[in-house]
């Protein structure tokens, strides 16, 4: 017997893999196919970042020194027109399948959608990874306009 699985469609065999690839495909078409925001003239297209800091590393957790510390050095600096953050709890699920519940900074951004700015959010994310040794950070980018 194949390992192929069939579905009775319509009173006919249909592999299983073909109906995926379509609904794959349909999936990634309609992704694909949503429009960016066009914005009124008296507004700005720009980006919002939502940056997720987890704040447990292996000798224990990121303190609000070190956290504010990385903030006056590594954020500031890159983004001193303002930014909003708060602390959060929340829960993720490790590579190694473990769920981690752990207390987070969320970073807000709202900034140009140029390659500066995308450059200086790569950097503060690589930058937190590596400083408090984190497998993760979370990014959710969204585009939004912003009233001059």
């Amino acid at each position: 017997m194949s390992d192929i699985s069939y579905i009775d469609v319509a009173g006919g065999m249909v592999l299983r893999p073909i109906i995926l690839a379509v609904l794959n495909l349909y999936l990634i078409v309609g992704c694909a196919a949503v429009p960016q925001a066009s914005c009124p003239p008296s507004e700005e297209r720009s980006v919002n970042e939502m940056i997720y800091f987890g704040t447990v590393k292996p000798n224990g957790a990121v303190t609000p020194t070190e956290w504010e510390e990385f903030l006056r050095t590594s954020i500031t600096p890159r983004f001193p027109k303002g930014l909003t953050y708060w602390l959060a709890a929340g829960q993720w699920q490790s590579s190694d399948g473990i769920v981690v519940h752990e207390k987070a900074v969320v970073l807000n951004l709202v900034h140009l959608d140029d390659d500066l700015s995308e450059n200086a959010v790569h950097n503060i994310v690589s930058e937190y990874k590596r400083r408090f040794n984190q497998e993760s950070v979370l990014r959710v980018k969204g585009f939004v306009c912003v009233g001059k």
